[in-house]
């Protein structure tokens, strides 16, 4: 436990481990001198999972008595506890309520019910808290820019379930050429996005690529031994990118699964955005670093209350884990589609930009997801990633 509590508290600092020192998590009055600044329990933290207080903290100063000269922080809202309950996703423990899919959304959430996706609550207790021991703040800007890409399919029509599909639909056209070279299929976007995203030199570009073959949700399958995919991987490397790992709508698979794979990839973003904490269990176990999928489907803004990375916490075994959980802030599709936020391209722009200067003033970590087939729909996305390409330089 107290591993946990440290941990919270220091990150909250934004990783200064020598002034979290100076954080009291204690109801005992006579060890808060002890301290600048004092953080009272709610009693819930390893015992039990409640909703957290969404009230705004409030700092009082206390002193041992009333000639005393100094006097200590206290905060009475337990800012531990509620850091511990958004960033492990408590929540989803005791909210037993799954969409279609399987997945927590935000229409669930006491986020959504309180209106709170568009604010990191977290990235504001951490000013709070600086503030309180004396700390600056940090400096605004981006901490990191992750440009990420979800390659549900190489191609549209390079595949006999799509060929066919295309063919039934009067697309011949289409499907002649994208059988001449794969660079004619209308989902092979790859080399535009490449170019966007080169105007954000200092971001990481990162595309996830399957790894198991499809079924059912996971179509349109492609094999990533395949010429097309291997292909694809040496244009992506010459360019520099990361390779992340895409995994199954149906789940992360078995760790004898994940060792015979030929590329042992530590980066991993679930098939729609599947966070369930099983799978996250599961990721721990296959020894994955770093995961890139904590955002709602449904509803863009910070699923984790936070724009910063941090470390998972296992809610039910109460353990730190090393998994590094990365804040999906916006996704292509959560913007336009009729089943999400359904917005139009001025009001996508303008909830985008919002999120952006939020994670902007927070010295936060920005991570965008862009699908490689999004480009050329009838949706807006074409032209809205470039201008908010733009606003990041």
């Amino acid at each position: 436990m107290d591993e946990i509590i440290n941990y919270i508290k220091t990150w909250l600092l934004y990783g200064n481990a020598d002034a979290a020192q100076m954080i009291g998590y204690t109801a005992d009055e006579r060890e808060w001198q002890k301290y600048k600044l004092v953080i009272v329990p709610n009693g819930h933290l390893g015992k039990d999972i409640v909703l957290p207080d969404l009230t705004t903290p409030v700092v009082e100063q206390w002193s041992a008595s009333a000639s005393a000269d100094q006097t200590v922080a206290v905060i009475r809202t337990d800012l531990i506890y509620n850091t511990f309950f958004f960033i492990s996703r408590a929540e989803e423990v005791i909210n037993k309520q799954r969409d279609e899919h399987g997945r927590f959304a935000a229409a669930y959430s006491v986020l959504g019910e309180h209106n709170r996706l568009m604010v990191p609550t977290l990235d504001e207790y951490a000013r709070l808290v600086m503030k309180a021991v004396g700390l600056p703040l940090p400096p605004s800007g981006f901490a990191h820019i992750y440009l990420t890409h979800d390659i549900d399919t190489i191609a549209h029509y390079r595949h006999l379930r799509g060929a066919l599909g295309g063919l039934w639909r009067g697309e011949w056209r289409q499907v002649l050429r994208a059988w001449r070279d794969m660079e004619d299929d209308p989902a092979y976007t790859f080399p535009w996005l490449v170019e966007q995203d080169k105007r954000v030199p200092l971001a990481e570009k990162i595309y996830f690529v399957k790894h198991s073959f499809g079924k059912g949700y996971d179509y349109p399958q492609y094999n990533h031994h395949s010429p097309d995919a291997h292909r694809l991987r040496k244009f992506l490397e010459w360019n520099k990118v990361t390779i992340g790992w895409h995994s199954s709508y149906y789940g992360v698979g078995s760790i004898e699964q994940r060792s015979k794979r030929r590329d042992e990839l530590s980066v991993h973003r679930s098939h729609y955005l599947n966070c369930s904490i099983a799978n996250m269990r599961k990721l721990v176990e296959l020894g994955v670093t770093d995961d890139y999928t904590m955002g709602f489907a449904d509803q863009a803004g910070f699923r984790l209350q936070t724009s910063r990375a941090v470390l998972w916490i296992d809610p039910e075994r109460m353990q730190l884990t090393e998994l590094v959980l990365h804040p999906l802030i916006i996704m292509d599709v959560t913007l336009s589609s009729k089943n999400y936020m359904a917005l139009d391209q001025v009001e996508a722009t303008y909830v985008c930009q919002q999120l952006i200067d939020k994670v902007r003033m927070h010295n936060g970590d920005l991570c965008l997801l862009w699908h490689n087939t999004s480009i050329n729909q009838t949706d807006y996305h074409k032209s809205l990633y470039p201008e908010l390409l733009r606003s990041l330089r």
